[in-house]
């Protein structure tokens, strides 16, 4: 109800929502999302009484046309996660709450369709595992482990796609020439609008957006291995203690289904412009060629493809490894407070 009310409002008032760079959303684009937001909470609340096989049908259909939207609408959180961390400027304020708006109703509409998914089978909502009594008990978490060899393997290889990008990213920022482009070139009009942090990376000969490349391959790292789960000892006063599950969850879903969307889409669309299946990109500065933009879009691609769908599968890994259960349930087995070493 208070996602439809923000689109009303912004309808009515005729207030500019960017979607992407030069385009906004039309007053009649926004209405229809405020009229699937309530027909996603009338869904949810239907979802909490027992129906009968068409109700569950209609629940179940709701929530797979709303889910899709809302995390589309989600994709440009990472370029905004950039912005706000480099100091570099909010471009929309209203475009940024509106990414912010769909973030929080995909992660409550998943929360959502997958507790009335386990209440379907006869699970416990909020466990997934069968068991008499309340839903409410104490929870039984397991022991910490490593992520599966192939699991492992899988996003490694994922993580590869940065390297054609962060490499040529890393040439230009200490001054060499890359896709026909000079590294003064480069670096002129970088920082140009370039805020003090960024500056300050650069003249290090590290470009912003790599090092938020490093943070995701921080929390890549942290999906798969124990100190993902069991705060290591450089933590100081936070050693041994277990990782709350959601601490890296939430991050890694926010930033990896974005990413791997968008992705997924310059990787495509790269080959096709090509082959001349899509128009070719008009250069502008620093880029002279079409051929270095097409190129760079296809690194680009790699990159934010690679990290986001390693993140995607790390994270399932670690929500898997880390499900706790209802104690009731027979999930007493699983140590509460992981039993390894911090180190």
């Amino acid at each position: 109800m208070s996602y439809a009310a923000v689109e009303v409002a912004w309808a009515a008032a005729g207030t500019t929502v960017q979607w992407k760079e030069h385009s906004a959303y039309a007053p009649a684009v926004q209405l229809l999302l405020a009229a699937l937001a309530l027909l996603a909470g009338a869904a949810c609340l239907a979802g909490t009484r027992t129906l009968a096989r068409p109700g569950r049908v209609v629940v179940a259909t709701a929530l797979g046309i709303a889910l899709p939207v809302f995390v589309v609408g989600t994709n440009g959180l990472p370029i905004y996660f950039v912005t706000l961390v480099t100091l570099s400027g909010v471009e929309s304020a209203t475009g940024l709450a509106q990414v912010l708006l769909n973030t929080a109703g995909a992660a409550l509409l998943l929360l959502v369709g997958l507790s009335y998914r386990r209440r379907l089978r006869g699970d416990c909502p909020r466990c997934g595992q069968p068991h008499a009594g309340a839903a409410d008990g104490p929870l039984a978490h397991p022991a910490a482990s490593l992520a599966p060899r192939r699991t492992r393997v899988t996003v490694y290889l994922l993580m590869c796609g940065l390297l054609p990008w962060a490499g040529t990213k890393t040439v230009w920022t200490l001054g060499g020439n890359a896709l026909g482009i000079a590294g003064e070139d480069w670096q002129r009009m970088s920082s140009a609008d370039a805020s003090g942090p960024a500056k300050a990376t650069a003249s290090a000969g590290i470009d912003v957006t790599v090092l938020a490349a490093m943070v995701g391959i921080f929390l890549l790292l942290g999906l798969l291995y124990v100190w993902g789960q069991v705060f290591p000892r450089w933590t100081l006063f936070l050693a041994g203690r277990r990782v709350p599950r959601l601490l890296p969850l939430i991050p890694a879903w926010l930033t990896g289904v974005p990413l791997a969307m968008y992705g997924v889409f310059l990787t495509i669309m790269a080959p096709l412009i090509a082959v001349g299946a899509l128009p070719a990109i008009k250069p502008s500065p620093p880029f002279t060629s079409s051929s270095g933009v097409t190129w760079f879009v296809e690194f680009g691609g790699l990159a934010f493809g690679g990290l986001g769908i390693g993140l995607v599968v790390a994270a399932r890994s670690y929500a898997a490894r880390t499900r706790p259960v209802c104690a009731s349930a027979g999930g007493g087995a699983g140590a509460s407070a992981p039993a390894v070493s911090p180190g």
